[in-house]
């Protein structure tokens, strides 16, 4: 399904995350051997929040990041906000059903090409897996870039085209069979996790993806590959 584009492709990834919710975040674990809620850790550490700061987790699904922040820093303002709606409804949900205790201010419907934030409003900006999965990826650069105050700090997780190495059939044969397996087993959604170890392979190297921080305003950019190279955290400064 990565050969889709534009309206067509956004339709197509909203549809799938409704359809994946429910295990999201389980399939996130398994696929990343639970390494996944380090490098949430880091993205929040990299954000440099100031402790009153606001904070704004794009593409949020559940609300990993954002609960995060409210952790590492108590006194932060986080805002959730995704397009898909069933990703957000799990997340609360599992809040009343788990941690009884909601700690993000709010949750918003929110296409990341078109944010309902005023200019300059946030301290950070922070995505898991979001960028990916745009259909304009400057556009949505450059809102995030608007929404941020001056001195703000864009930090984005997300997979990254692997460079050959010794290890590429090892990368492959987890992508191309173990995810694609395991997702069917748990979701029944072979499709889901057919099309997002595509997207890894389609997207931009780590380098390419920085050049496009940079290309729409941002200073300091710099990355950190994870897990054999497949993973990466992406940062800016305004």
């Amino acid at each position: 399904m990565t050969q889709l584009d534009g309206p067509a492709r956004a339709s197509y990834v909203q549809a799938m995350f409704t359809r994946i919710a429910p295990r999201y975040d389980l399939m996130n674990r398994l696929m990343t051997g639970g390494q996944d809620l380090r490098w949430r850790r880091d993205v929040i550490r990299q954000a440099d929040l100031p402790d009153t700061g606001h904070l704004l987790d794009l593409g949020a699904g559940t609300g990993d990041l954002a609960r995060e922040a409210v952790r590492q820093h108590p006194g932060v303002e986080a805002v959730a906000a995704d397009f898909t709606l069933e990703m957000m409804r799990v997340g609360r949900q599992r809040v009343r059903e788990q941690e009884k205790i909601e700690v993000v201010q709010s949750w918003t419907a929110a296409d990341a090409l078109h944010l309902p934030f005023v200019d300059e409003y946030f301290d950070a900006v922070v995505s898991g897996y979001l960028l990916r999965n745009v259909i304009d990826l400057h556009t949505s650069l450059t809102e995030q870039w608007r929404v941020l105050k001056p001195g703000g700090w864009l930090v984005a997780l997300d997979t990254t085209r692997p460079r050959r190495s010794l290890l590429t059939p090892f990368i492959n044969f987890h992508l191309h069979k173990i995810i694609p397996w395991l997702g069917g087993l748990l979701t029944g959604q072979v499709d889901a996790y057919t099309y997002l170890p595509e997207t890894t392979e389609n997207f931009l190297y780590a380098e390419q993806l920085a050049s496009r921080f940079i290309a729409a305003g941002f200073k300091q950019v710099g990355f950190r590959r994870y897990m054999f190279g497949t993973m990466a955290i992406h940062w800016g400064r305004k």
